[in-house]
């Protein structure tokens, strides 16, 4: 029985930078940048609080989404932007080559190392949503995206709403929303690589609204998040009908 976890956690839409080598394709393109498109406000805020305090290692990338997709799969429409997507295919596999992969593969490197190690991985990928798309207002503050056909998945999502819900009463929770979490995704591609009794992924979803608030919500809200996830890591939990500790 497994009783060891690794907490991994990652951000890859944590800044809306762009590389100097690739200024001019987004020349006048600012307010874009700034946007939900460009990056995920908040996301590296939380990602880097949850590091520390869990001394989890923090994969995170400041570059521009717009650039390369790090969410997305190889061979998916959605890895290039309408900036990137008619470059000459040697100028976007240098793009993957530099940026894709050095952000991907030092990530997967690590969860091996782990999973040779006897341990479970628990990865909390760290997300921000906008408080409106296309119109629809989402409904909701917090979501935790996961692949309702892994077990272990579904019991750490529940465990993890269950304790942000006794603590936060006020927040809206929802469970694989505002996005499905068996969407494509580096959670979906780590799901592909390790079976689900050693690997637990979760996407984390902050509605960007406390970001743009700033104040006292910001800061009470990622609180929550911390406290609310040493809980869940600190009790027994049932992955894949299994008992393990997640201490």
């Amino acid at each position: 029985m497994i009783d060891r976890i690794a907490v991994l956690i990652t951000c890859e839409h944590g800044g809306n930078r762009v590389p100097p080598a690739y200024r001019s394709l987004f020349t006048d393109q600012a307010a874009v940048l700034a946007t939900h498109r460009g990056w995920d406000p908040g996301a590296l805020t939380v990602a880097r609080e949850m590091a520390a305090a869990f001394d989890a290692p923090l994969f995170a990338s400041s570059t521009t989404r717009l650039l390369i997709d790090l969410n997305r799969s190889i061979g998916t429409p959605e890895l290039h932007s309408e900036f990137t997507r008619t470059l000459p295919i040697a100028a976007r596999r240098k793009i993957v080559a530099e940026h894709y992969r050095q952000y991907h593969d030092p990530i997967e490197a690590w969860v091996r190392a782990a999973l040779r190690g006897g341990e479970r991985v628990v990865h909390i990928a760290s997300h921000s949503f906008t408080p409106e798309m296309n119109g629809h207002v989402r409904a909701a503050d917090i979501g935790l995206l996961y692949d309702p056909g892994r077990p272990g998945e579904v019991e750490f999502s529940t465990r993890w709403i269950d304790m942000l819900r006794a603590l936060r009463p006020d927040l809206r929770l929802r469970r694989n929303y505002p996005y499905l979490g068996k969407s494509d995704g580096l959670t979906f591609r780590m799901r592909r690589q390790h079976p689900p009794e050693l690997y637990i992924g979760i996407e984390l979803e902050v509605n960007q609204r406390f970001v743009s608030w700033g104040g006292r919500p910001w800061p009470k809200l990622r609180a929550s998040l911390v406290e609310s996830l040493r809980t869940v890591l600190s009790a027994p939990a049932v992955v894949d009908s299994r008992s393990v500790s997640l201490a």
